[in-house]
This record gives structure tokens, C-alpha cells and sequence, in this order.
């Protein structure tokens, strides 16, 4: 025991010094990154990179960084690398603030910041363009083993309000790494393009990168602002309505089927809606499920239209659009009894009416 106590108090020495190498105190003195620059590397896409400082006191620490996204949209992160990529629409400019952080449980160290910035891109007020939407839209290709399924693209836009008679404005748009120009243009009276087609492009219909597009322009006599934003797909993509819907009466049995969309989704990723509209009495029914098929029961005098439309459901993507309703299917038959059958009906009616009164006379 005597030995073991020497043995002990250099073993919690040790610990102690350990922990305060680990710990941040008041003396350690943290630096700001330095060589700190924003590089645009594609449409609505930056590179943020910065150099540790050479400065910095070199301590048995890990150091990390901490990110501050000022315009366009504040954002902040943190990160133990010294670079960082950013999906943001530039047409505003770009700015943002790096700085060394040490942390443990208990505090926190923080140096100053580094800032850099990128100038919103030069063009005369008024000139860029407005309200541009954009959709998506899945069709299938027999051509291709590879890629069964391709996705087009279609973009609209107003022109801006100052901008002058001879103003061209020209739209690309950035999916993952790839970048393309429109080929095919729809133009307004004054031969101005307001809207771009691409059949074919890059885009994966199930994929979760942002859409990127930019509409700039040119012009002889004022300087067009461009104009660049951002798109999520499910929000705009355009899923097809179902396939193949059939409807079948039996009795007062109701049976619809149908089968998926034109999708690059499986069969099990989509919900469906079922209208049922009785023609007769107006009657309007809607239904919705996750199987490719509904039965109900009707009233068998009837005639009905049946329509089906889709959506992809949320266990396999955020929640979109819905298809437009697929064409209506006509089933039943809307039968009148005829005007003879109404006065036999009737009649009979009566003549029970009659003889029941006769035979309460009778009795009193």
C-alpha cells in the first residue's frame, strides 16, 4: 500500500495535466481562419473555403469552424473542415462569416470573424424577369434501357416591367453537375422569349438534388439583371394520372381499378383519389386510398362517372402534387320507369285506397 500510494498521486497528476491541455481555458487564445473566399461554381451554387490560421497556438485540441450565412437567407453550421459548399439563389449576392470555435461541455471560445462577400450581379432595376414557375413532367422511353424514364421540363415567366422593347431573355438550368441551355423558346407578340421547353434532360424524377435555374437577358440599351431560383421537385413535379381505369356494375356492386402512373416510382409509392359523380341525383364521392382499387356500393338506376388521380406518397418522398383526374369512365344506366308502368302503379294504388274505404263503410 505504501508503494502503491506514490504510484497513484503521479498517475492523478498526470490526469489533471491531460485534462487541462484538453480543456479551453482562459489562455488559449483562438484566431480567425484566414485567406477566406467565395467562388461561384455552378448556377445558384457557391464554394466557401478559408486556411487555418498559422498563428493559431497548436494545443492537443481539436478546433472547429463555425459558419454564418448572412444574405440571402441566414443559415448557421458548424464543421472540422475548412471548406463548405452552399446551393443559394445569387441574384441577390452573397455574404457570409467564418470563425474558429473550441467547445466542450461546460463553455465555449470563439475567435473574431472572417468575412467575405459576393456583389449582387450588375443590371439596370426592373429588367429581370418575374414570376417564373417551373414544372416537371415523367414520360416513358422505349429507347433506353439504361434510363426507362425521362423527365422534361417546362419553365414560364413574365417580363420585367422596365425592361426595354429589344430585351432577350435566355434560361438554363443546373440538375446535380450537369448545366443546359434552352433550345426551344415560346415567345410573347413582341418576339420576346416568356417560356422554355426541354423534352429531354438530366433531371431524376426520384432524386432530391435542387432544381436551379437562371433566366438572364440582353439588350442594346439597358444592362438585364439576371435572375436565378431554386426548385425542390416534388414541389413541381407534374405526376401523370393513372393508367388503364376500368369500372364494372354487378347488382348494386361498384368495382374500379386502375393501374400506376408513368412513374420512375414503384407501384407502392402512391396514393389515389376515386370520384364517383351520380349523374342522376348529383351525387358526388370521393375516396381516398393506397391500393389500385375501390368497390362501393351504388344505387343500381343510376348511371355514374368514375374518375382516378395520384400523388406520391410521403413514405417515399415529400408530399407534391396531384395529377390532373383521368378521363371518366361512364358506367350504369340512368332508367326512367316508363309513363304506362307509372299509371298501372298508380291505379293500383287507388283502387286499394277505394276498397279500403268501402270496406270501413261496411263494418260501421
Amino acid at each position: 500500500m505504501i508503494i502503491m500510494a506514490p504510484v497513484l498521486l503521479i498517475l492523478l497528476g498526470a490526469t489533471e495535466i491531460l485534462q487541462a491541455d484538453l480543456l479551453p481555458d482562459d489562455k488559449i487564445s483562438l484566431l480567425p481562419p484566414v485567406n477566406f473566399t467565395i467562388k461561384v461554381t455552378g448556377l445558384a451554387q457557391v464554394l466557401l473555403r478559408w486556411e487555418p490560421n498559422p498563428d493559431q497556438e497548436q494545443r492537443n485540441v481539436n478546433l472547429e469552424y463555425q459558419v454564418k450565412i448572412h444574405a440571402p437567407k441566414e443559415d448557421d453550421y458548424e464543421t472540422r473542415i475548412t471548406e463548405s459548399k452552399c446551393v443559394t439563389i445569387l441574384h441577390k449576392g452573397f455574404s457570409a462569416s467564418v470563425r474558429t470555435i473550441l467547445q466542450n461541455d461546460h463553455s465555449l471560445l470563439a475567435s473574431s470573424w472572417a468575412s467575405a462577400e459576393l456583389h449582387a450581379p450588375p443590371g439596370s432595376p426592373g429588367t429581370s424577369v418575374v414570376n417564373l414557375t417551373c414544372t416537371t413532367n415523367t414520360t416513358a422511353d422505349n429507347y433506353s434501357h439504361l434510363r426507362p424514364y425521362q423527365v422534361s421540363l417546362h419553365c414560364t415567366w413574365l417580363v420585367g416591367t422596365d425592361a426595354p422593347e429589344d430585351t432577350q431573355y435566355f434560361l438554363y438550368y443546373r440538375y446535380g453537375s450537369r448545366t443546359e441551355e434552352c433550345q426551344e423558346y415560346s415567345k410573347d407578340s413582341m418576339g420576346r422569349n416568356i417560356a422554355c421547353w426541354f423534352p429531354r434532360t438530366f433531371i431524376h424524377s426520384r432524386g432530391r438534388d435542387w432544381l436551379a435555374v437562371l433566366v438572364n437577358g440582353s439588350s442594346k440599351h439597358s444592362a438585364i439583371k439576371p435572375f436565378d431560383e431554386l426548385f425542390a421537385l416534388h414541389a413541381i413535379d407534374q405526376i401523370n394520372p393513372p393508367l388503364n381505369v376500368t369500372a364494372e356494375i354487378e347488382g348494386t356492386r361498384l368495382s374500379i381499378q386502375w393501374e400506376k402512373p408513368v412513374s420512375a416510382f414503384p407501384i407502392h409509392c402512391f396514393d389515389y383519389e376515386v370520384k364517383i359523380h351520380n349523374a342522376r341525383n348529383g351525387y358526388l364521392q370521393i375516396e381516398k386510398m393506397m391500393t389500385n382499387a375501390f368497390i362501393s356500393i351504388i344505387d343500381d338506376l343510376s348511371k355514374y362517372d368514375v374518375q382516378v388521380r395520384a400523388a406520391v406518397s410521403s413514405m417515399c418522398r415529400e408530399a407534391g402534387l396531384w395529377s390532373e383526374w383521368s378521363q371518366p369512365i361512364y358506367v350504369g344506366k340512368d332508367e326512367h320507369k316508363p309513363l304506362r308502368q307509372w299509371f298501372l302503379i298508380v291505379l293500383m294504388a287507388t283502387i286499394c285506397f277505394i276498397l279500403l274505404i268501402l270496406l270501413l263503410i261496411c263494418r260501421m
